[in-house]
């Protein structure tokens, strides 16, 4: 079976499994386990910001986020289609107990004049705006790249208006390895930011949340509250680590083949979505006889498994246990879907 569902089925690599086997270990929660600390370090390093913290997912980390620098009662600015809004289970409002305001995007990038305009005046009326969201590569976009300079004018703004501004950044080495700007570079244009380490990165479980020092002390605690503190988790900070510094640089192989399938889904006389970017791939099958979920279901039974999308749209996505061969092959599969229509 093909599986092009999500980055996230990726397996730990031979490497990842020894690393872990061998890794050194220590009590976390009482900040003694030396290679989570050396996880941290390197990734504050390569964020450009003061600390790092390991937390379990990145929802998680989207989440502390939210908790460390808002309070009940605020509102957020974050695009309509962004994870953190549309895929976190309303996260934002059962634990922070702050709500949505939600901006129309262009690919996921919210032009920073519309996200000004959605910042609260002070008014007895109207929650005071306690946070501004990005998200890069956006994931509902078709792994679309925010460019740099959107980030950096929405960082202008949000200074001005004394709003910290964070990024979900589950895909910012995508972003990196497509537009050859580091992430140190997109990171500067954040208070914060989450990466994760189990997507196209490859970790088995993982991610984590940098900013200044003050801020990884709220959300070490929050962590906690939470239920994220963990015992000795250098055995899954063996393995993360590998995903950071050695995977991050391979990314480009998945890019190569969803540009690949992008060119095959055409040549099989289907519609694309969005120009492929990245590593995620959203078909339209508006013009076939098939909804989303009956696409999904064909491909399924000969042996290529995607997600729906949304009424018409199928997504794929390219990562480390995808190659060329299995490209190859899910095109012919389209091709001989196409024929029979």
């Amino acid at each position: 079976m093909i599986d092009l569902r999500s980055d996230t089925v990726t397996k730990p690599t031979q490497e990842m499994r020894e690393a872990s086997f061998h890794a050194e270990v220590g009590d976390d929660v009482y900040v003694e386990d030396p290679t989570v600390q050396l996880l941290e370090e390197k990734a504050a390093e390569m964020l450009g910001k003061e600390a790092a913290l390991f937390v379990t997912s990145g929802v998680q980390g989207n989440q502390i986020a939210v908790l460390a620098h808002t309070r009940p009662g605020n509102e957020i600015i974050l695009e309509e289609e962004s994870h953190l809004f549309y895929y976190e289970g309303a996260a934002i409002s059962a634990f922070a107990g702050v709500q949505p305001r939600t901006v129309k995007g262009n690919r996921g990038a919210m032009h920073p004049a519309d996200v000004e305009a959605a910042i609260r005046p002070e008014d007895v009326h109207l929650p005071e705006t306690g946070l501004i969201v990005l998200e890069n590569t956006h994931n509902r976009a078709g792994g679309a790249v925010i460019p740099l300079e959107t980030m950096s004018a929405t960082y202008d703004l949000a200074q001005r208006n004394h709003i910290p501004v964070h990024l979900d950044g589950a895909r910012l080495f995508n972003a990196v390895s497509t537009s050859g700007i580091s992430a140190k570079e997109y990171a500067s244009y954040t208070d914060t930011v989450q990466i994760c380490l189990s997507k196209g990165l490859g970790a088995p479980i993982g991610s984590i949340i940098a900013g200044s020092k003050e801020f990884i002390t709220q959300a070490r605690k929050w962590r906690k509250r939470l239920g994220g503190g963990l015992r000795q988790v250098g055995v899954i900070a063996a393995p993360a680590m590998i995903a950071l510094t050695e995977m991050s640089k391979r990314l480009h192989e998945d890019h190569g083949n969803a540009k690949k399938l992008e060119q095959g889904i055409k040549e099989a006389g289907f519609e694309l979505a969005y120009p492929v970017e990245t590593n995620i791939v959203i078909m339209d099958v508006a013009n076939t006889p098939f909804d989303g979920a009956q696409m999904v279901e064909k491909l399924g039974e000969s042996g290529v498994k995607a997600v729906q999308f949304g009424p018409t749209l199928v997504r794929f996505v390219t990562h480390f246990d995808i190659n060329e061969q299995d490209i190859n092959r899910t095109i012919e599969i389209l091709k001989s879907i196409k024929s029979m229509l």
